[in-house]
């Protein structure tokens, strides 16, 4: 995933087609299978996106939970909802923007004209950027914290 980023973002990259559908292309090419493209990648897609928003959301709030319990007392707790509800709002619109990508290009429009005239090429250019910089930030925290420390011989 961090070179298909680093990929997006050197080439100013942009997909045209959803991953399942290119794979799905690719393995009927390749195997000599003769069936319907257009309906299988479409099962799959929403398929693999329904998972992906549930376990993505699900993984959000439990972390989101584990931080507000430990940060949380009787006088904070109302503004610590208010976030709270907040952040899963603009997470799960984000995830609906970013989503949106691999999805079947006839669905795309029906998500184009609930979130109006945005600049979809401008949020996924982004995506990719802040994803690579967490990603490389990620290595490099766990790695220091997994290093074992140098012991003088004495």
């Amino acid at each position: 995933m961090i070179q298909v980023c680093t990929i997006n973002i050197v080439f100013d990259r942009v997909g045209k087609k959803d991953p399942v559908t290119r794979g799905i292309e690719i393995a009927v090419h390749w195997m000599g299978w003769n069936f319907d493209v257009n309906f299988w990648s479409q099962q799959v897609s929403f398929y693999l996106v329904g998972c992906i928003v549930v376990t993505s959301i699900r993984g959000f709030i439990i972390t989101l939970t584990k931080f507000f319990n430990r940060m949380s007392s009787s006088k904070s707790s109302n503004i610590i909802i208010l976030v709270l509800a907040q952040i899963m709002g603009m997470y799960f619109v984000s995830s609906v923007l970013l989503l949106r990508m691999n999805m079947p290009v006839q669905y795309r429009a029906i998500i184009t004209q609930v979130l109006g005239a945005l600049q979809f090429n401008f949020y996924h250019r982004w995506f990719d950027v802040i994803f690579l910089v967490s990603a490389l930030g990620s290595i490099v925290t766990l790695y220091l914290a997994h290093k074992q420390p140098v012991r003088e011989n004495m």
